[in-house]
């Protein structure tokens, strides 16, 4: 018992680094697509950060592969964006430039679509078996949160005079 639970601890998931350079280059499109329509950015200069973004990320997820010691590949990936962009890192200031002709809230709007329409089956179950009471329980975390949002602004404003 005590073999199987170090064996389980030592196994790291393989990533398959051409699914996740395919994939990556559908959501970098994707993200490219928004980032011309919403916030109205310019195509070049888009596509320039979105390359930037995806040489970081297949870095990231090299590094999840290869390395030595496991850390999970947003970690990697954070990592390498934070390492490019310190500033005494040659050519950081390119990379810097280049990130903001991004609008990130470009990129997380299809991001979170998706998360949104990828349930699991588990969560299917689990909401076959809670039936009525998880619909009660949704409608009022999600009233409470937006209250809990209207009272922490109101009082925001009202602190500063607005």
């Amino acid at each position: 018992m005590a073999n199987s639970a170090v064996a389980k601890q030592n196994t790291r998931p393989q990533i398959n680094l051409v699914d996740h350079a395919v994939t990556l280059v559908i959501v970098c499109l994707v993200g490219l697509i928004m980032n011309t329509v919403g916030p109205a950015i310019p195509l070049a200069d888009g596509f320039v950060g979105m390359i930037v973004i995806y040489l970081i990320s297949m870095v990231g997820l090299i590094l999840t592969r290869f390395s030595p010691f496991y850390l999970p590949s947003v970690a990697w990936i954070s990592l390498v964006g934070i390492v490019a962009t310190l500033p005494w890192t040659p050519g950081s200031e390119w990379i810097v430039e280049q990130a903001k002709s991004v609008n990130f809230l470009a990129l997380a709007t299809p991001a979170l679509a998706y998360a949104g329409f990828a349930i699991a089956k588990k969560e299917i179950e689990v909401a076959k078996h809670s039936g009525w009471k998880l619909v009660i329980i949704a409608c009022l975390v999600f009233f409470g949160t937006y209250a809990g949002s209207v009272l922490v602004a109101e009082g925001i404003l009202r602190l500063q005079g607005i």
